[in-house]
């Protein structure tokens, strides 16, 4: 049964300030928190309780012991991982302003996940997959990007359905025009597509959503967050609205992953394969849309990403808490 979202990327330690409202050099201490986007995506999907697998590599370091743990607690399949002594797990330090919003300094050059390679990657491990999600960051010329495309290959022959979110971090890359050619060649790959307004705009110089599907026309589900704006869900024939949820955020790191993990686990939850998703119903989508705004909107009032990501039960207070109704957290 290919129920599994596999997820390939980075994985990394977020250094979270426990201060906000400065900028990075004069915060004084941090708490390390487990992230990476494919690797929150995976651990709030395993949360909700669907099965999911990380491929990506960490240094046989501390950080890397950690977030083997942290994996674990969530109950994220780590069989894939590999370790490896001659590169060190990826850091990353977060500054947060006022309202949350974060501000990047990386340490990953050279890293652990950027050299996985294609050899790597077996086809025994996409037996399970339902859906396969990846980000940009480690898309960069390594052997992590050819170790993508390899899982792309297989996943597709296993039937999975193809999830991507462009997540663009400029200062990893060497200029904008790589980083935005290199998404656009990978776009197309995609059976989902989730994109924040401001990727959309860097990408194609558009602020209005109309005319995304001349630009990603292979998607057949664009997922468009924008943050305190609200959230859109766009097939070719729905153009579908959620308003924003009023909380009160103190950390956006990994909300957009939030939101994507929580569309995912939906399809997964509800056995939706790669043949039923251009058929799905204006009715459904809108409440997987509802589900996943709301799921990203509880994940900014807590630090940090993967600890961010609520279980079914903590989830179900929150919609409680804020009235929201029409939401299917779990198939029993």
């Amino acid at each position: 049964m290919n129920d599994t979202l596999m997820v390939i990327g980075e994985a990394l330690i977020d250094f979270i300030p426990t201060e906000q409202g400065m900028a990075l050099k004069d915060v004084c201490s941090f708490t390390k928190h487990c992230g990476g986007a494919p690797i929150n995506i995976a651990a709030a999907t395993a949360k909700l309780g669907a099965h999911s697998k990380v491929l990506t590599q960490v240094g046989a370091d501390a950080f890397g012991d950690f977030i083997l743990e942290t994996l674990s607690l969530c109950q994220v399949d780590i069989t894939a991982v590999k370790r490896t002594k001659q590169y060190p797990t990826a850091l990353a330090f977060v500054a947060l302003d006022e309202k949350g919003n974060r501000d990047f300094t990386f340490y990953r050059d050279p890293c652990a996940d950027l050299h996985l390679s294609a050899e790597d990657i077996t086809a025994t491990m996409f037996q399970d997959c339902g859906i396969l999600h990846f980000c940009s960051v480690d898309l960069v010329d390594s052997p992590m990007k050819q170790a993508h495309l390899k899982a792309i290959q297989l996943a597709k022959e296993q039937g999975a359905i193809i999830s991507f979110d462009p997540n663009v971090r400029l200062p990893l890359w060497s200029s904008k025009e790589d980083c935005k050619n290199t998404i656009l060649e990978f776009a197309p790959y995609a059976d989902i597509l989730k994109i924040s307004d401001a990727e959309l705009f860097f990408l194609t110089g558009q602020k209005d959503c109309e005319q995304v599907f001349t630009v990603f026309p292979d998607a057949t589900i664009i997922l468009l967050t924008c943050g305190e704006q609200g959230s859109y869900l766009m097939t070719k024939e729905h153009r579908l609205y959620e308003k924003p949820i009023p909380v009160k955020a103190i950390d956006t790191t990994g909300a957009g992953d939030a939101f994507a993990a929580a569309f995912l686990y939906q399809l997964l939850r509800d056995g939706i394969s790669r043949e039923q998703l251009p058929h799905l119903s204006k009715d459904i989508l809108q409440v997987y849309l509802r589900f996943s705004n709301a799921y990203a909107a509880d994940s900014t009032t807590k630090y940090g990403a993967v600890h961010a990501m609520a279980t079914t039960q903590e989830f179900h207070e929150f919609l409680q808490n804020f009235h929201i109704s029409n939401v299917i957290i779990s198939d029993s």
